[in-house]
């Protein structure tokens, strides 16, 4: 699926996995992968690097398995395009796929490629239910049994001769099947018959049948057959023929329901942040002999299962997708926001223990900064109070294993403010406006800044995996701080706390040290980036448009243009005449905003701190499609323009990554319109030519192509009044509003940088072969700069309040605690540090934990030298952990390690030892875990 994270993944996989082993005491040794529409790279990586030993796989484009049949390659070796080339012995996470060569995975068009001959051997007969296998298929009996047989073996046999070593795998089932007992016996008894049959006369037949598993299907094709084909790539767009015998393309679904996609990184956030902070608390209260928080943390575990079943709950492939009935998707976000809420209440357990120089004293003095009032609503921050007398500390979490800088910005009921770092030191910040929105009309819309609430923002750099406690404190010298309002419609408005003025004729400009931002004067959009070191100004033109939806054939699962329009395009932003650009201009920070009605409030800033982050250009988009029938067969996109040539005219290229691991090259195909060449993306995507390239990084799943040279765009949101024939049974009209974040850089390369160099000598080898016969894929890796700030979107620093209910409650803090007690390569992620449940308690956390880590892939030729420095320089750019010790196994600081292992990645299988943190070593790309035990 091209939906949720590589995270997510992990986590769904370590919790299943965990339960069949634990419950069960079976180890999983295959996959079963045969609903997902369309299938990607990453989840045979993650599979092999579980341990198993092959996969099954189903939905992939007709076209796809026209070929696989024409060339008897339906069972393939999938390999990571940075991998070895193939025919290498090496087979490191390359993973034995089996391709299920007809359309669907039911009786009906699994036995063989003739449907209504397989609909004789689907035996339920439950009384009361009519359907077109229950009046077809007969039970076998000695007067129709050879003559059932020969039926049954002129399919299996036809499907057998699309492989090479004529094995045939044939599924018996369907959906919602094997729900009665009858049924179970029914399918069971008549299929013996006719196994036993075709087996005792093998003269006649020339085949051995038996019922199996998937594992059993892999090991007879290995006794049969050695020379697998290996592919590289993955199989997006899916596209089915069967409804109407043309294409339908299942791109709609990467978009549909945005808010739902984002309401589940929030939570995959928290929860990570959560598991990190728990499994280091717990132990260290552990070791501490501190009972009370022992028994909290052993209390609470229970909360934080659940938080990981409700995740995976939605990662199934009609949740994450947002393709269930409104009904059932409500539910789902009701389950994620109920842990969400969880698991901010834990961190903030967790954080006062961690902070607190006082041990065994009374909790509960911090709260989590943003509050909701339901799953459906954008969350709020919480004021700080800050008076004269009463200033107000706050803790902001760090789960990233490097350095890094955050824009923090926080809430205060008083421009007076002054904010302090943890020696004391005052911080250099901003104080912005809260605007106010108020409307009766159209005609009598007011934008004004609020006189009761400001936002602060100050840039912070955190230390690596840590705790840094501020503090805002009254200060009468704010007015510096304050930024300037350009807005020709606030100008009514009495303000004596900011200085309004009016937005000057002509286009706008912000400026930096690193760029020049030219925006038009009528829009309020983006027009063009002047990069100050090159000297040059580059076309990066924004739009905003929308495609209208197909109805019947645009819904929840499918997208399609309407095709009785002559323009596939249409202008949505006409119809609100009452268009405002707002425009904020401060010492660290400049915005332009553009209020489009309540549909669109599109805000564009830079920053100017004097650090790496003044290269990025920072969006977002407030969407509210408002209530139905309004903005119906609605396709929203947001489009850049550039003067950059990724390509011809007719083939453009782009980059997407799928699901936050790698990067795909996408190559447009025009016969197959706008919908096939749609292709998901997580966290983000690009485009490049060998000068320069345009990143755009995401927090959220969401579509994305490049239909013209020069161009690419992002779906929004869709709402489509009509159903679309795959199964929902209801059209997508329950949109809301959804703020939608983005980071977009612009960066040079230096030249030779075509071939991808990446952070080290892991050169990917280069092949593509299918449908078409396309050119060999290159394969491209994202910036150090892209991955910093795809992971501060995706994993951002979680803030919590200090709260005093009077002075004399004072609360002595670790105003600068630290988690890591060895540095981390600045390449290599902690994907999670997982507690494992006590196998024979299932409600209590044990002393051990999975450590998954990510060396994340990155070209040091993107960039240039002064942000790769930044990120990468002498204390931090060895390829492994450093250790002070040899024989050191101190990972984090306060807490005892007694022992790790290698694993694999669900923790089933055991590895080797680690003698020392610095004998932890991935090779780019590379994702591992290993199961560290804490000391008693």
């Amino acid at each position: 699926m091209g939906n949720p994270r590589n995270g997510m993944f992990a986590g769904v996989f370590w919790h299943g996995h965990q339960w069949v082993k634990t419950n069960l005491n079976v180890t999983p040794k295959s996959g079963w992968s045969i609903d997902p529409f369309g299938h990607g790279s990453t989840v045979p990586y993650l599979l092999a690097a579980s341990g198993f030993e092959g996969t099954i796989i189903q939905r992939i484009h007709y076209a796809w398995k026209q070929w696989f049949a024409q060339h008897r390659y339906g069972d393939f070796l999938w390999t990571p395009y940075w991998k070895s080339k193939a025919g290498s012995p090496d087979r490191q996470h390359t993973l034995l796929t089996h391709n299920m060569p007809f359309d669907i995975y039911s009786i009906k068009h699994s036995c063989g490629p003739h449907p209504f001959i397989c609909l004789n051997f689907d035996f339920r007969k439950i009384p009361g239910e009519y359907t077109e296998y229950s009046i077809k298929a007969q039970f076998i009996t000695p007067e129709n049994i050879e003559s059932k047989a020969d039926l049954l073996m002129e399919q299996y046999s036809r499907t057998a001769s699309l492989f090479p070593h004529n094995v045939a795998l044939i599924p018996v089932g369907d959906d919602f099947r094997y729900n009665k007992e009858k049924e179970m016996e029914q399918q069971y008894t008549n299929y013996k018959k006719l196994i036993d049959y075709i087996n005792e006369n093998r003269h006649k037949y020339k085949t051995e049948i038996s019922f199996g598993t998937p594992i059993d299907y892999f090991n007879a094709i290995k006794e049969r057959y050695e020379k697998f084909p290996t592919l590289k790539g993955d199989f997006f767009v899916y596209a089915d023929i069967f409804n109407e015998g043309r294409p339908a393309y299942w791109s709609g679904y990467f978009t549909t329901r945005p808010y739902y996609k984002i309401l589940s990184r929030e939570l995959e956030h928290n929860l990570r942040s959560l598991e990190i902070l728990f499994t280091l608390a717990f132990n260290r209260a552990r070791q501490g002999s501190n009972s009370n928080a022992f028994k909290i943390y052993e209390k609470n575990y229970e909360k934080m299962i659940l938080a990981r079943r409700n995740l995976g709950l939605f990662q199934h492939h009609d949740a994450i997708t947002g393709t269930s009935k409104a009904n059932v998707m409500r539910d789902y976000a009701l389950r994620l926001f109920e842990s969400i809420q969880e698991t901010v209440k834990l961190q903030e357990k967790t954080i006062e223990l961690l902070v607190q120089r006082k041990k065994n004293t009374e909790l509960n003095f911090l709260i989590g900064e943003l509050e909701r009032d339901n799953f459906g609503k954008l969350p709020r921050k919480t004021p700080l109070i800050v008076t004269e007398a009463r200033s107000t500390d706050f803790v902001v979490y760090n789960a990233l294993a490097q350095e890094r800088l955050e824009v923090v910005l926080i809430r205060t009921l008083t421009p007076r403010v002054k904010i302090l770092d943890p020696t004391g030191k005052m911080m250099d910040i901003q104080i912005n406006p809260v605007w106010n929105i108020t409307e009766t009309s159209y005609a009598s819309r007011k934008i004004i800044p609020s006189e009761k609430e400001y936002e602060v923002m100050f840039v912070a750099k955190l230390a690596p995996l840590s705790l840094t406690t501020f503090t805002a404190s009254y200060d009468d010298g704010f007015k510096p701080k304050m930024a300037t309002l350009y807005c020709n419609d606030c100008q009514d408005e009495k303000n004596e706390i900011f200085e309004i003025r009016n937005k000057q004729p002509g286009d706008i400009q912000l400026e930096n040290t690193k760029m020049r931002l030219l925006f038009d004067e009528q829009s309020g959009f983006l027009k063009s980036v002047t990069k100050k070191n090159m000297g040059k100004q580059i076309q990066c033109a924004i739009k905003f448009a929308a495609y209208k939806s197909a109805q019947f054939h645009s819904g929840a699962y499918l997208f399609k243009t309407d095709p009785e329009q002559r323009n596939s395009e249409k202008e949505v932003l006409e119809q609100y005449n009452d268009m405002t650009i707002l425009i904020t201009s401060g010492p660290l920070a400049s915005d332009v905003t553009a209020i489009y009605g309540p549909f669109l409030a599109h805000t564009v800033r830079i920053f100017n701190s004097n650090t790496v982050l003044d290269n990025g250009i920072n969006i977002e988009n407030d969407v509210d499609f408002e209530m139905p029938p309004k903005n119906r067969e609605t396709e929203l996109f947001m489009r850049f323009v550039t003067d950059i040539e990724n390509g011809g005219s007719e083939n453009p290229e782009f980059y997407s990554d799928l699901n936050g691991f790698q990067y795909q090259k996408r190559v447009k195909v025009p016969s197959i319109g706008i919908e096939g060449n749609y292709f998901p993306i997580t966290s983000g995507a690009f485009i490049q030519d060998d000068k320069m390239r345009l990143t755009l990084l995401t927090t959220h799943a969401q579509g994305a192509a490049s239909l013209e040279p020069g161009q690419l765009e992002v779906m929004l949101d869709r709402r489509t009044l009509y159903d679309d024939y795959r199964g929902m049974g209801e059209g997508v009209v329950d949109s809301r509003l959804t703020r939608h974040r983005f980071w977009v850089i612009l960066e040079t390369i230096e030249h030779g940088a075509g071939a991808a160099a990446p952070a080290a000598n892991n050169s990917p080898s280069q092949q593509g072969e299918g449908p078409g016969d396309a050119k060999p894929a290159e394969y491209q890796l994202p910036s150090i700069f892209a991955n910093n700030l795809a992971n501060g979107l995706n994993y951002p620093a979680n803030l919590f309040i200090v709260e005093k209910y009077d002075e004399s409650n004072q609360i002595e803090l670790n105003r600068a605690v630290q988690l890591l007690a060895a540095p981390f390569p600045c390449d290599l992620h902690i994907l999670n540090l997982r507690t494992l449940t006590e196998s024979n308690l299932p409600l209590f956390p044990s002393s051990s934990a999975l450590l998954v880590l990510h060396r994340q892939g990155y070209n040091c030729r993107i960039g240039g030298d002064e942000v790769v420095n930044y990120f990468c320089n002498s204390s931090n750019s060895s390829s492994s952990i450093s250790s002070k010790h040899r024989g050191q196994l101190q990972l984090f600081g306060g807490v005892r390690v007694e022992h790790i292992s290698g694993t694999s990645l669900t923790g089933l299988h055991a590895g080797e030892p680690v003698q020392s943190v610095g004998d932890i070593f991935l090779e780019p790309m590379e994702l591992r875990t290993y199961n560290v035990t804490f000391a008693k």
